[in-house]
């Protein structure tokens, strides 16, 4: 898994993590993503299991939902702060989503190589931001963040 030497965010990963703030403020869980086309976002969102009460709305899946229908995804990016779980990278696989690029990739056993071995090139740029934000929710509410990658 190629990883980023620079370890800074760029203004598409700033605006993931201004979305798992924004999920973390509305008492859910800090992931959120981006879905870019051409330099441009298209789609964003953040984990909204607590807030919905929908056990599929993590943060990839919401911001794909907010990017609505697209004739294609095969030219886009997908950011995410936390590398995506096997649902996520599922729904990435399926569309034909080009790129991951992921703030983190310790807090949770992620489905990286499921996506590089569908084609999918993944970027981990192993961000302390992305990996103390989620840490803190952990620490403040195990219980939801056990029941979020199902250990309960």
């Amino acid at each position: 898994m190629e990883k980023s030497a620079q370890n800074k965010p760029d203004a598409f990963m700033e605006e993931a993590i201004n979305q798992a703030k924004k999920g973390f403020a509305e008492g859910g869980i800090p992931i959120g993503s981006v879905l870019v086309r051409a330099g441009q976002i298209i789609g964003r969102g953040h984990n909204r299991r607590v807030q919905q009460g929908d056990p599929t709305a993590h943060g990839e899946i919401d911001c794909l939902r907010n990017a609505g229908r697209q004739v294609s995804y095969r030219d886009t990016v997908i950011y995410s702060t936390l590398m995506p779980c096997a649902m996520c990278a599922g729904a990435i696989v399926q569309f034909g989503i080009a790129k991951v690029i992921a703030g983190e990739n310790r807090t949770f056993k992620s489905s990286a190589q499921f996506m590089r071995d569908n084609g999918v090139e993944v970027i981990d740029l192993d961000l302390d931001q992305c990996f103390d934000l989620l840490k803190e929710f952990q620490q403040k509410y195990p219980q939801v963040w056990n029941e979020d990658i199902g250990v309960v």
